[in-house]
């Protein structure tokens, strides 16, 4: 336990260092939470709403450090250590490989979490922001997200033969989860024809069910996100288990 957080502690400095994360995980989301606050203030969602604008894009908002950090940081790490051979040189220490995978993905989780309380600080201090629904569904949720988001960025980090395929891989899911999924750019204000493209992307299906949490709406509505999510994990992880390379 000690040796994990010390080496928890140094990758964390070395992270924070870097920015990247910093930036796509921290700044990101409180900016796109202050714009659309700017944009749509306290508007009804829709007409004869009886919540805000910004209250169903709150969910969708509090996935972009998922994103980052499962779909984007977590691979192309992953294939970065491997190609520098930092998982081989692990294995002939008392320190295993996998306890560094483990390490990484705790702090996309502290990022994660860290974006979720300012990304709701933000909300709540500047645009009277207020969860109507359950924060235990909605964090139940949200590492549900997590969850499926890090198995994703496993495989591709695990499976890619070098560096410059995981970085090909990890761009072609981010870019289009973050900007069509609903996390950046509403999912509500997309033509319809942009809707059902967006349908298709495992992050949409998440942030949707993340806004009926957040809504307060039953959970019978979003039983297809929740499996969507679970089956997604069951898979993802199952396939690193069984193909990832460590050198």
């Amino acid at each position: 336990m000690r040796a994990f957080s010390t080496i928890l502690k140094t990758e964390l400095k070395l992270s924070v260092r870097g920015m990247d994360m910093f930036i796509f995980a921290i700044c990101m989301p409180v900016v796109v939470t202050v714009i659309l606050g700017i944009i749509y203030g306290n508007k009804p969602a829709f007409d004869g709403a009886e919540y805000t604008f910004l209250a169903q894009s709150f969910g969708a908002v509090s996935t972009i450090a998922i994103c980052a950090g499962g779909v984007m940081g977590l691979p192309l790490l992953v294939s970065d250590y491997r190609h520098k051979k930092i998982l081989k040189r692990f294995k002939v220490t008392p320190i295993s490989p996998a306890m560094i995978l483990a390490v990484h993905v705790v702090i996309y989780v502290i990022y994660s979490i860290v974006s979720l309380i300012l990304v709701y600080a933000t909300a709540t201090l500047f645009f009277h922001y207020h969860m109507n629904g359950s924060w235990l569904h909605f964090l139940g949720s949200y590492f549900l997200i997590m969850l499926s988001m890090f198995s994703i960025g496993m495989v591709v980090g695990g499976v890619a033969s070098n560096m410059k395929t995981a970085s090909v891989i990890a761009c072609v899911l981010y870019f289009p989860m973050l900007i069509f999924s609903g996390a950046t750019l509403p999912y509500e204000v997309m033509p319809a024809a942009l809707q059902k493209v967006a349908d298709i992307l495992p992050l949409t299906q998440g942030i949707k069910l993340l806004k009926a949490a957040s809504l307060g709406l039953p959970v019978d509505s979003v039983l297809l996100p929740i499996v969507v999510m679970i089956v997604l994990a069951v898979i993802c992880i199952t396939i690193s288990i069984r193909f990832f390379r460590w050198e």
